[in-house]
């Protein structure tokens, strides 16, 4: 008989790998520098499990390099991932479950990127509440904060609340494995912790928590943030509150061996008499909070609230125009089949507190769609119109967005 909860001499159970196993595996993605993928683990699952088991439990596991990946930004440039093997992601994964557990308790409330039951949606949130008593914003932004995390302090951070020496065994191994460049350069890493591991996240919370959360409610209680991940958003009285507090954000992060970008960090004022020519709004994880004109009981307020930045818009239509819809040879129902997935995951995220926001991306659809018509049966704009309109009217959910702005 199998014992699953068996240990050997660190205490690592077969029950904790199939689980991590299975948490990875949920979440799919590529392979790493040896090229296994999930149809060649799964040939061989309980043999490569057990051995990887074994390995844990031994303490003769190493990692292997990560395979660098580049991908682009939505404001221009890439960003470098380091994709782990999958065995390795599956022991990262029993390692994340135990720490997380230690550590969880300890973060602070406005900590919101990679925890349980938080979510960008609760970031955001905060943040327009917080806009409409504090007119003041700081907008913060590490350069490069994955890449230049000081391994030394990170590794002080997790021992300061992990105490098991096998984790602290196995980050320390996680973060000197290198990293094998896309021209086949192998390239030691001397810091950070590479965005694509799983868990990379979690450490960059155990940083930022020493380094940011709990230096901001030991030194500056009263003024409340945000921080999604390295998204970090500061809330002020003023601008001479905002200023001091921002030089003092600076040299806490130079002290920690963090640089603040020194164009994409700035102080926002977000309502409020103008005493200087200040940004009136700033991005936050695909939303612009920014302040507008608002009809109450007690007349016209400035007011504040979240909208689709036009980043996020420009990139949902890129997202459309790319299928080229235009030049597509298939049915209406087709097509609604292929784009519906790309629409409810825009409507769940940006409509989660309101939907009139999105509707420039609806008309932009529509257009699209009216295109195609075009195309399809032959028509001029006017029928093509038409036409959408009836099929629109037959089935008013064929397409999710049509719930928002017809044809």
């Amino acid at each position: 008989m199998i014992d699953y909860y068996e240990t050997k001499s660190q205490p690592i159970t077969r029950y904790m790998v199939i689980q991590a196993y299975r948490k990875v595996r949920a979440n799919r993605g590529s392979s790493g520098i040896d090229q296994m993928s999930w149809d060649d683990l799964d040939k061989d699952l309980s043999k490569q499990l057990y051995q990887l088991w074994n390995k844990l439990t031994s303490g003769s596991y190493f990692p292997s390099p990560v395979r660098e990946v580049e991908i682009e930004k939505k404001s221009g440039g890439v960003r470098k991932l380091g994709i782990p093997t999958i065995l390795d992601r599956i022991a990262q994964a029993v390692v994340k479950t135990h720490l997380e557990q230690i550590v969880e308790p300890y973060f602070h409330k406005s900590s919101f990127g990679y925890r349980p039951r938080k979510s960008c949606h609760h970031a955001v949130e905060q943040a327009t509440h917080n806009a409409l008593d504090y007119h003041w914003a700081i907008d913060l932004d590490i350069k490069s904060f994955f890449d230049t995390i000081e391994h030394e302090l990170l590794m002080k951070a997790v021992r300061n609340y992990c105490k098991d020496k096998w984790v602290i065994m196995y980050v320390n191994r996680w973060l000197k494995a290198g990293t094998l460049q896309a021209d086949g350069t192998y390239v030691d890493r001397l810091t950070g912790t590479p965005q694509g591991g799983v868990i990379s996240p979690l450490l960059a919370n155990i940083f930022l928590h020493v380094v940011f959360d709990k230096w901001m409610e030991i030194n500056h209680p009263e003024k409340p943030f945000e921080r999604y991940a390295d998204d970090i958003i500061v809330h002020c009285l003023s601008e001479k509150q905002a200023t001091y507090v921002l030089s003092e954000i600076r040299k806490r992060m130079t002290k920690c061996k963090l640089t603040l970008h020194p164009l994409k960090t700035k102080i926002v004022q977000l309502r409020g008499e103008v005493v200087k020519k200040y940004p009136r709004s700033l991005d936050f994880l695909g939303f612009t909070l920014r302040p507008f004109w608002c009809k109450t009981i007690k007349g016209h307020q400035l007011m504040v609230s979240s909208f689709i930045s036009t980043k996020s818009v420009s990139a949902v239509l890129d997202k459309f125009n790319k299928k080229k819809i235009h030049k597509r040879r298939i049915s209406l129902e087709k097509l609604a089949e292929e784009l519906n997935p790309i629409i409810r995951g825009v409507i769940n995220y940006y409509c989660k507190f309101w939907a009139g926001h999105t509707r420039r991306i609806w008309y932009q659809l529509n257009k699209l769609l009216i295109k195609w018509v075009k195309w399809e049966k032959g028509l001029y704009k006017m029928a093509a119109i038409a036409w959408l309109q009836k099929k629109s009217k037959e089935n008013p959910r064929l397409f999710h967005h049509w719930e928002l702005v017809l044809p």
